[in-house]
């Protein structure tokens, strides 16, 4: 069991969502692991050097795993992946992912992995976020970012994600401007477009809790 938690955006609550799934997992019994591939942007703590969407992830599993198991790509810069893995001297390999992957799903009965930025996100020259999705065949979840302009871009996602003839499995309409105009118009203007069920709102909040959060996910 699994799914691939994507975005109409970057910062649109994609690690959120995903670390409210994991724990939503983990009430029902199910030994849960988040994965973020591709991560851009680190910070110091007082462990070292960290990516808090990796250590939220971490956090809401309740399999044991270090940052480096979930994570095979973490970048220090906190700029576009293929730009930071370049940065790095790093090449992003979507092989490597998928050994990642296989052997995270020997060890939890659910994997929840998170895609970085939106759906057609450039990894290196050749491969996006959407090869990644394509390559790992999980049903996706689709985070909107409810904003001024996000109609367009979860239309343009789901239209995205349906030319890879990949399973939308629900959306989530998470409210990340406090002060969004005509807000339940434009979650029905989608309810009514989109391919899937909404399975989750989320109201604004300046310091949201994923273990609160619960997800319908479709039978």
């Amino acid at each position: 069991m699994g799914y691939f938690i994507t975005g109409t955006d970057t910062g649109v609550g994609k690690t959120l969502i995903a670390s409210a799934l994991l724990y939503q997992f983990g009430r029902q019994g199910l030994a849960s692991v988040g994965m973020k591939p591709i991560s851009a942007g680190l910070i110091e703590s007082a462990t070292g050097w960290i990516n808090e969407d990796v250590e939220s992830l971490r956090r809401a599993g309740n399999v044991a795993v270090t940052a480096a198991e979930i994570c095979p790509y973490l970048l220090p810069a906190a700029i576009a992946p293929h730009i930071a893995a370049a940065e790095a001297s790093v090449t992003i390999e979507l092989a490597v992912i998928k050994d990642r992957f296989q052997a995270l799903t020997k060890r939890a009965d659910a994997v929840v992995v998170e895609g970085v930025g939106g759906f057609r996100v450039p990894l290196n020259s050749r491969r996006d976020t959407a090869d990644l999705a394509a390559m790992l065949g999980l049903p996706i979840i689709l985070v909107v970012g409810m904003r001024l302009g996000c109609l367009n871009h979860a239309l343009l996602t789901a239209e995205a994600i349906h030319s890879r003839c990949l399973i939308l499995a629900g959306w989530v309409a998470n409210q990340i401007d406090s002060k969004m105009p005509r807000l339940e118009e434009n979650i029905a203007a989608l309810t009514e477009r989109l391919p899937c069920p909404l399975i989750a709102r989320v109201p604004f909040f300046a310091a949201p809790v994923p273990r609160l959060i619960e997800l319908k996910l479709p039978q």
